[in-house]
């Protein structure tokens, strides 16, 4: 059973990449309105070209390519872009047009992709989250006013540092480094804290986001492939699907807590309270799950412009 499911799936491959390489043939790479770039392999593209270091191969080939290249990285073709003024073109004056941008498959578990403010597309939904966060969360008043609440966090990490020094107590720096800067991003969102220096709560925490980032930095043959991502080959969205749930479970939490207190009698409001009135606007489409969703990728979006922040008052 297996031999032969083998036999098919390699026909399979055989005669796509086969018609794939017609498609493509002799002179072809480099037509039309791309922009230039060094000529793919067949099937594999450019992915060789980009090595084990890729931010330097690609920084190498801008020298010969110009800041506006071309790679084909296996059937994909990617443009891309390494100068500041290029950036701006695109990232600024053409952002409109650009908005779309190609959704890695690891993103798709349980259609993050369709809930996420960085994924989603630019639609009412999206719009009105866009406003959320950025009146609640993103300003410069908010980040301002979260001034006191980062030197708390920074005075409460020392004051664990300082406790172990006396006790005799290692310190694992990676740790405690992770338990403050998610009571920093916890409490700039939800008024509360996620974790403590002195108990294991944060360890669960820790390990989904790790297990977040370390699956979704790895390389994916259904990025390179996207023919063959209905199998998920190397099983890279099975295993966000399994991070991402328990991560979202760990927020449903937070909302239902939330939702049970009600008003919020006589507490400030917070980004929380205000995404939670949005799903009870008549006629909106905005739902508790895309809550959990926008925490589930908060703590990538958030921790630059507190950093920003931070480094304005200095």
């Amino acid at each position: 059973m297996f031999p032969y499911l083998s036999i098919c799936l390699f026909f399979f491959f055989f005669l796509w990449t086969f018609f794939h390489v017609l498609k493509l043939g002799p002179g072809k790479w480099g037509s039309g309105q791309l922009p230039p770039g060094p000529r793919p392999y067949p099937i594999i593209g450019n992915i060789l070209e980009l090595g084990a270091r890729p931010h330097e191969s690609l920084a190498n080939l801008a020298k010969t390519y110009g800041p506006l290249m071309s790679l084909k990285l296996g059937s994909v073709t990617t443009i891309i872009v390494s100068s500041s003024s290029a950036a701006k073109e695109v990232l600024h004056k053409n952002d409109r047009s650009f908005a779309h941008r190609t959704v890695l498959d690891a993103i798709r578990a349980l259609d993050h992709h369709k809930r996420s403010v960085i994924w989603s597309d630019a639609d009412s939904k999206w719009r009105n989250l866009r406003k959320v966060c950025n009146t609640e969360i993103f300003s410069v008043q908010k980040l301002d006013a979260c001034q006191d609440l980062r030197q708390k966090k920074i005075q409460e990490l020392l004051y664990y540092v300082n406790h172990c020094c006396h006790t005799g107590q290692p310190v694992q720096i990676g740790r405690a480094a992770f338990t403050t800067t998610l009571n920093l991003l916890s409490n700039s969102i939800f008024s509360s804290d996620l974790a403590s220096h002195t108990s294991e709560s944060s360890q669960e925490f820790k390990d989904v986001v790790w297990g977040i980032m370390e699956v979704a930095g790895k390389p994916n043959l259904a990025d390179f492939f996207p023919a063959i991502r209905w199998i998920d080959p190397l099983g890279v969205r099975r295993g966000m699907a399994v991070h991402f749930g328990r991560l979202i479970e760990i927020f449903d939490g937070v909302i239902k807590r939330r939702i049970e207190l009600g008003d919020t009698g006589g507490r400030k409001s917070d980004a929380l309270d205000a995404l939670i009135q949005l799903t009870k606007q008549q006629g909106s489409d905005f739902r508790c799950i895309d809550i959990s969703h926008l925490f589930a990728g908060s703590d990538k979006k958030m921790h630059l412009p507190l950093c920003e922040s931070d480094l304005h008052h200095f």
